[in-house]
């Protein structure tokens, strides 16, 4: 058994490790180890040339600290709410990737790791930690970062899969019992996801392998799935939403082809009570997601139902899920990776689900995508979109049959003007070509 007890250090000696034109990886989500990260912050007008890059930083950073920006870069791989400021100013940018091939850029040196800022659970009595709630493409990080920095934590779950870590691998850890980042989906819940959670849950067929993209569409989709049965989890995420299924023998995982009988994940985001849940759960994994968002892993199992969200989309089936026009909003992520591997498994629905329109009444089906935006999902890989209004499959239809379907599901005070582009777009002084020689 190891004796920890002498082998902790503060977080301002430990971050004394990183120097000026390091690059530097930081863990995210719930595990986002925010007492090394403030503590290395602090270090402010000291360093120079420092590169940050991350994917979802969750809680409360010190970004405002005077001469951070001086010392500091952020090179974005997903743009979470707290660095946006950051990824569209001056001293941050954003990769657009998918989440299934960061780990590649670690790999292949594509993006060498100096430094990887981790939270972790504590050592058990051989020595080893997890990476708790995050694994995702942390552990492409460690496995390449030459060093690392551990904040360990006792509040942290121990989480079974492919994150653990032995003690050995660290450079320097220091002891923190700070709480862990927490988001409760379901406070979010609106009359609009509620109807898109019901919609949705009727595509959905008994056995299915079930993906949810994050946010309160899927947790009402997952609302909506009490009466399924022997549904699967191969997700890149998942959060509270799912434990009611599991509590009532929604989820089996019997009909899965990979790790059967386990949900597969590759982090997890939620409240206090799904953290409890994936805690020490042999049948919870967290895998690395080059696995687990791999295409032709994904597609191996039967009948995959992939939920994910857009912030526009345009009457061809073009999806913007990313950016705000040119303003970067949050990032690629795990969406084409579900999307392309669902509608290759056999039976399998990729779904894009929205509400009809912003919370400032603008519609979110669109006749063009804004000037800048960034195209996560095209129009050669939707399938299902689904809103308030109902749902339509785009496979196989042509770009005027898809405008028709989209003017279908905006909401009835947007479709005027839906139909007027419709109308310029497809008859209007239209040239024909029949022929090409």
């Amino acid at each position: 058994m190891y004796n920890m007890n002498t082998q902790y250090t503060s977080a301002a000696e430990a971050v004394m490790l990183v120097k000026s034109g390091d690059r530097v990886f930081i863990q995210g989500v719930g595990a986002t180890p925010l007492t090394l990260l403030n503590a290395l912050l602090d270090r402010a007008g000291e360093l120079t040339n420092v590169e940050l890059t991350s994917i979802s930083m969750y809680g409360k950073i010190n970004w405002d600290r005077p001469g951070v920006t001086d010392s500091f870069y952020l090179n974005s791989l997903f743009v979470s709410g707290n660095v946006r400021g950051w990824a569209n100013g001056e001293h941050g940018n954003f990769v657009p990737i998918f989440l299934s091939e960061i780990p590649a850029l670690f790999d292949q040196k594509i993006l060498p790791l100096d430094v990887a800022l981790i939270q972790v659970s504590p050592p058990d009595m051989h020595g080893y930690c997890t990476l708790g709630v995050s694994v995702d493409a942390t552990l492409g990080a460690v496995r390449n970062a030459k060093l690392i920095i551990a904040q360990v934590n006792p509040k942290m779950p121990r989480i079974h899969g492919d994150g653990f870590i032995h003690i050995s691998k660290f450079a320097a850890m220091i002891w923190d019992e700070s709480d862990i980042f927490e988001e409760d989906f379901a406070s979010h819940q609106d009359e609009a996801s509620e109807k898109i959670g019901q919609i949705v849950a009727g595509l959905v067929e008994n056995g299915s392998t079930m993906q949810m993209g994050i946010g309160n569409i899927p947790d009402a989709v997952l609302h909506h799935l009490v009466n399924h049965k022997e549904l699967g989890v191969h997700t890149e995420m998942f959060s509270d939403g799912l434990l009611t299924l599991v509590e009532k023998g929604v989820i089996t995982n019997e009909h899965k082809k990979i790790q059967k009988r386990k949900i597969v994940s590759t982090f997890v985001l939620g409240t206090r009570k799904v953290y409890d849940f994936a805690n020490d759960n042999p049948n919870v994994v967290l895998m690395d997601v080059g696995f687990v968002n791999d295409t032709s892993v994904i597609r191996r199992n039967p009948k995959v139902v992939s939920i994910n969200s857009a912030i526009e989309i345009d009457l061809t089936g073009q999806v913007c899920a990313d950016s705000i026009g040119s303003y970067q909003f949050s990032g690629i992520g795990g969406q084409m990776d579900f999307m392309r591997g669902a509608s290759l498994s056999e039976g399998g629905k990729p779904i894009i689900a929205i509400s009809s329109t912003t919370k400032h009444g603008e519609s979110k089906i669109v006749p063009f995508l804004r000037e800048g935006a960034g195209v996560v999902t095209t129009r050669g890989h939707i399938h299902w979109v689904v809103t308030e209004y109902g749902a339509v499959n785009l496979y196989g239809k042509n770009l005027e049959q898809r405008a028709r379907l989209m003017i279908s599901i905006a909401h009835p005070d947007t479709r005027d003007g839906l139909e007027k582009a419709y109308w310029e777009r497809f008859h209007k002084g239209r040239v024909r070509v029949t022929s090409v020689n």
